[in-house]
């Protein structure tokens, strides 16, 4: 893998990438709380199979510019920032692969700009059309009484201190708690009681060694949030509402390119949004792939078995 860092859309885009610059380009859009070394696992596969794999670490991430107004992170600015690369790539289309946050910024950017999407796989959250209002007044409809994440993270300095107090023991929490090594109950914290505790207190503390993350990429997580803070990525939890109202032109748009979805059978946000429901807004799905044994990490987790549907997807497109 080689990594640089580039200019785009008035930011500084760090970016890991593998294979050679005349080869289809794959682009592979990371979630929260992650960065393009979460692809790690995918991008060297991709390059021996004969494609071009770039993975940023997306707007706010690791060696990429943090800008302070959280307006700066709404769903424009993001997709913004991956049409403004494939520009500077010399690039029509790519493949693009979202993950978690990322697999929510390519469902704005298939219905955004269809014409630059050759195809698409969601992993872990699936395609979901706009709601009907915007989400953080349904989520405080839904959670009167209970302590919920994504309300936690919406009033600026509070979820950013407490992630950012100790990055290596919010990581190593998060990591394990939506990962298939730990119970799928476990995680029932992050919608619990409000009991006056925050929400690293709520992750599992593992007990023991991970399987499929290393002590060392775990040190790559924390020396890079060491560095950031989380308060970039928690940003673009407090655009929710605002890129409801950025989308009015979205509604009701259906999925047109190839599409697909791939996820962990022990992945949690499953429970919350089942990948179903996307057969009915994608022309031409491809179908769902659920991996044994892999939690909300997936691509980390059980990175051969991703890699072999990944690239079964990607020849069916010929």
């Amino acid at each position: 893998m080689n990594e640089r860092t580039v200019a785009v859309n008035g930011i500084d885009l760090h970016l890991l990438e593998a294979g050679d610059g005349g080869a289809p380009l794959v682009l592979l859009c990371h979630g929260f709380p992650e960065l393009g070394y979460s692809w790690r696992h995918q991008l060297p596969a991709l390059a021996a199979a004969g494609y071009r794999a770039i993975a940023p670490d997306q707007r706010g991430y690791g060696g990429t510019s943090r800008p302070e107004a959280i307006e700066d992170y709404d769903i424009v600015h993001l997709t913004d920032d991956l049409l403004a690369l494939l520009d500077l790539l010399g690039e029509e289309q790519a493949v693009v692969v979202g993950h978690d946050w990322g697999s929510m910024v390519l469902s704005h950017l298939v219905l955004r700009a269809p014409e630059r999407v050759r195809a698409a796989m969601w992993m872990s959250v699936p395609f979901v059309p706009r709601p009907p209002a915007p989400p953080i007044a349904i989520m405080k409809q839904l959670f009167t009484d209970i302590w919920f994440y994504m309300l936690y993270f919406q009033e600026p300095g509070v979820a950013d201190a407490d992630l950012g107090a100790d990055p290596r023991k919010t990581m190593r929490r998060f990591l394990h708690t939506a990962s298939a090594e730990a119970p799928m109950e476990q995680l029932t914290g992050l919608v619990s009681a409000r009991d006056g505790r925050g929400f690293v207190d709520r992750l599992v503390d593992p007990q023991g060694p991970s399987a499929w993350l290393s002590p060392e990429d775990l040190d790559v997580y924390v020396a890079a949030f060491e560095k950031s803070g989380f308060t970039g990525g928690i940003n673009w939890y407090r655009n929710l509402d605002r890129n409801w109202s950025l989308t009015a032109d979205q509604d009701g748009a259906r999925v047109t390119m190839p599409a697909a979805f791939l996820g962990g059978k022990a992945d949690p946000v499953l429970l919350m949004s089942p990948p179903d429901g996307m057969t009915a807004w994608c022309d031409e799905f491809r179908g769902i792939t659920l991996v044994d044994g892999a939690g909300h990490w997936v691509q980390q987790e059980k990175p051969s078995e991703v890699n072999e549907a990944l690239l079964g997807f990607l020849r069916e497109l010929g």
